[in-house]
Parts: C-alpha cells; structure tokens; sequence
C-alpha cells in the first residue's frame, strides 16, 4: 500500500513536471496605468483556468512603451508575444502586416457589443487588430466642495476661458491648492494630447488641406500662448514633468482644484482607498473655446499581437480573456463595478454602472460626440483628434512635445518656439514626401 502511494505520487509530480514543461510563457508589455496593474494582478485568475499559459509581464512608463514597442515591432525583435498599443498604432501596424488579425474569436467573446467607433479605430479596412481593454475621451475633473467655498459654479461646457478665471480664483499655492492641474510632460501621447484639443477648440489643426503645418497661424499662437499661460500661473510646480499619472496623484491627494484629462481617470479619483477627495470630485465635458469640435480626444489603450510571435493562439486566447464581458465581471466581483473598464462595451452601461459610476454620463456623450474625422473647424487632410494618424506623426509629435515643455518651462518665448516647431515639422513632413 505505502509503495502505491508512492508510486502514484511519483506519477503525479511526474505529469506535474510534464505540464509545466510544455507550459507556453507570454511576455505582455503594457503602460504602468492603474488599470493595466489591476489586470496584471487579475490575470492571476487567468493563470488558474489556462494552467498551460504562464504571463511574463514588462510594465513600463507611457513613452518608454511606445519607444520599446515600435522598435521591437519594426525590427521584428519578437520580444513580447502581447502589445499594449492604442488606435494611432493599430491602424498604422495593421496596415503593414506587422500585427495578427483578431479573427477567430470565442464565441462567446460578443464583438458586436463592442461600440463600432472603439471596433473602427483598432481596424484597417474592416479587419480587427487589436482588441480594446478601455476606450476613453478627455473630460474636466472639479473639486466641488473648493467651488462652492468659492462662490462659483462650473458649467455642463465651460470654456477654457472660464477655466482660467476659476483657476484665478482657485489658487492658493501657500496652502499646497492649484487651479488646475494639466499635462506638462514632453510626448506624443503626454503633453500633446492635451496640448492639441486645447488647440483645436481655439480653432486650430495640425495641417491645413495640403499638409502644409500652421503653427505660424493666428489660431495656435492662442492655444499655445493661453496653455502657458496658464499652466505657469495657476498649476502645480514643476509641470512640465506632470503626465496622467503625476497629475492623478496631485488630484488625488487634494492639490488640484481643477484637472482636464482622460474619462477613464474617473473610477480613481472617486475610490476612496487611493483619492482624498472621492466624495468632493464633479465632473463635466472637456472645455472648447471657439469650437467644440476636437476639444474631447478618442483613444483606447488595446492588446495586440505582433505578427513576429510564434505563440499567437495562447496569445490571442489571454487578450480575448482580459478584454471580455467575464473580465468586467470579474472586476466588478473584486474590485467594484464603478472600476470595470470604460468606454468599450454597450453592456458595461447597465443601470448598475451608471449608478455606481456618477462619471459614466460624460464619458459616455464624450465617446460618441468624438469625430477622428473631423477634430477641427477647418477641413484637415487627416484622421485623429489629438493625434494625426499617418506614421511620422510619432517622431515629429515627440518634437513638438518637447519644444512645448520647453515653452513651459521658460527656456524659450511662446513665439519662438512656435517658430521653431513650423520649421521643423514643415521640414520632417517634406522630406517624408507630403502631399502624397
């Protein structure tokens, strides 16, 4: 009996043993988002139901991804097996073949409750490459309680004028109390795309018909001068080092009386385990100035998988599970439902969520008031609101990023700076060939 036993335990480590071995390990890259960490840690779940797939996770700051993932991908260094990229590449890298087609999903996987604006932007004539893990607009985040001491009453759509004015009032940098917090940070995807829907309410675009740049134009001279204005005036210390996360950590601990960014921000700040002031936050559409066109942004942070992964099936099987109705339950199970990913799914907006969510109206109205194809008061020659989707967008936006913090900073006059981004992106773009 005692020799069974052990003969039957040996066997036992012996397929243990087996299983692991033939065990495939996915490496997924993502942003260090709080949603992103949160299913990392729920990804624990899914370990347990798919014993033969273990997850390597690379966790890294937004423009330290985008970096390592473009030039992986672009020189098929295979080294992740799962992307987390948002529209801008989707469609860019589908396009070259770079990305596996999301065909062949689960059945039970119910692409059609995905909203078709999310399903359009992660697709290259209507194929899928990239499943959408959250879609997010831009929206303005107030501290109810400092407008009421106040005397003061934020409109359904402020304008950006108005919002200098209650940042005027808000201020109180002795007491640790700024007006408002906003994107200083040098990126493509950081400053800029605060910077650009700034831009566009004031009525400015990127090119005009004939991809020539305005920034020498009357419009962005505005933008650019009123955003520094601002920032310099009534925003915390050192902005121009402040991205999404800096700046949820500032709202959070009670610092900013006003913040303007994205919807999906919404679940933080009203957790009370991590914000402060989870009970005082309101919540309104982004602010427009003489539009309302291209002042609310569009994007989805996404999960793909290079076409240079040799275990495409174990990972298409991991993005379908973190990006399905059963995720979003699993998360409403553990964590609540107000903190299930937004802006992707018809379903998530059930009488529950919107109850439990009091951000869930305006980010709901933001998604499907958002118009990629129409982000200006001017005709534009290109697609994307707080990005212009064509691929020297990345390298060029970066640059004007960084002369942008540098404005912020003081290191250059607002005029001058403005300068130099005309020359240089008019340089970038002809010798990229535009028009094409």
């Amino acid at each position: 009996m005692k020799f069974a036993k052990l003969l039957i335990g040996t066997t036992c480590f012996a397929m243990i043993g087996a299983t692991q071995a033939v065990a495939e390990t996915l490496t997924v890259a993502t942003v260090n988002n709080a949603d992103m960490i949160r299913m990392q840690r729920l990804s624990k779940t899914f370990e347990e139901q798919h014993p033969d797939i273990d997850l390597n996770w690379v966790v890294l700051e937004e423009n330290v991804l985008r970096q390592r993932l473009t030039t992986d991908i672009a020189t098929q260094g295979g080294q992740f097996d799962v992307l987390t990229i948002g529209m801008y590449e989707a469609s860019l890298w589908g396009d070259k073949g770079w990305l596996a087609p999301m065909t062949n999903l689960p059945d039970d996987y119910n692409l059609d409750d995905v909203f078709p604006s999310v399903r359009e932007g992660l697709s290259v004539d209507g194929t899928l490459y990239a499943l959408p893990f959250y879609a997010e607009s831009s929206m303005t985040y107030y501290r109810k309680d400092l407008f009421e001491q106040a005397g003061l009453e934020m409109p359904e759509h402020p304008t950006w004028t108005q919002m200098a004015e209650f940042a005027e009032k808000l201020h109180k940098p002795s007491e640790e109390q700024y007006g408002i917090c906003l994107r200083g940070k040098a990126g493509w995807g950081e400053n800029m795309a605060l910077v650009t829907t700034v831009a566009n309410s004031f009525g400015a675009r990127w090119f005009d018909e004939k991809w020539q740049p305005e920034f020498n134009g009357p419009e962005w001279t505005k933008a650019a001068n009123f955003y520094v204005d601002l920032l310099s005036k009534y925003g915390p210390p050192g902005a121009s080092s402040n991205g999404f996360n800096e700046n949820l950590a500032l709202f959070n601990s009670g610092k900013c009386a006003m913040w303007v960014d994205a919807t999906v921000a919404g679940s933080f700040v009203t957790d009370a385990s991590q914000s402060k002031v989870a009970d005082k936050v309101g919540f309104t559409f982004a602010p427009q100035q003489t539009t309302d066109k291209g002042s609310a942004w569009l994007y989805s942070w996404a999960l793909a998988i290079p076409a240079s992964s040799n275990k495409q099936e174990a990972a298409k099987t991991f993005a379908a599970w973190a990006t399905s109705q059963d995720y979003a339950e699993l998360v409403a199970e553990t964590d609540g439902v107000a903190n299930v990913p937004p802006g992707t799914r018809e379903s998530t907006y059930s009488d529950e969520y919107m109850a439990a969510a009091p951000f869930a109206k305006i980010t709901l109205e933001s998604l499907k008031q958002a118009d990629p194809a129409s982000p200006s008061a001017k005709p534009v020659p290109y697609v994307g609101i707080q990005l212009v989707t064509i691929p020297e967008f990345q390298a060029i936006g970066t640059q004007v990023g960084k002369m942008f913090a540098a404005a912020l900073t003081g290191q250059m006059p607002v005029e001058q700076m403005l300068t130099a981004v005309q020359q240089s992106t008019t340089r970038e773009m002809k010798r990229a060939g535009y028009p094409k």
